[in-house]
């Protein structure tokens, strides 16, 4: 069986034991979390909801808070003696989906 979810303002295609990282999520360790569902499948039918299907929930549990990568932004201007250079790290939360009901 498999949704689709939307967290962080992105869409993301889990079935149960999956991990996902997502944007930041203001929740403890252990936490359970609850997500909007758009779409359901379970090999034979496909429930779509507009936007959201109504008695239909996927449950996760937090596993960390952590950050992603580093990222270098980096901008220059020629024969102006300008540059600018910025690191980024963005905030992510660790999710185990832990089951889907509908």
């Amino acid at each position: 069986m498999h949704a689709v979810i939307e967290t962080g303002g992105k869409q993301y295609r889990v079935t149960v034991g999956d991990q996902i990282e997502i944007e930041k999520l203001e929740n403890k360790e252990g936490d359970k979390v609850t997500f909007p569902v758009l779409l359901i499948e379970d090999g034979e039918t496909i429930k779509l909801g507009r936007p959201h299907l109504d008695g239909v929930q996927v449950t996760g549990e937090v596993l960390d808070q952590t950050k992603g990568p580093k990222l270098i932004a980096y901008t220059y201007r020629k024969r102006k003696s300008s540059e600018r250079k910025v690191g980024h790290r963005q905030p992510l939360t660790i999710v185990k989906i832990t089951d889907i009901k509908g």
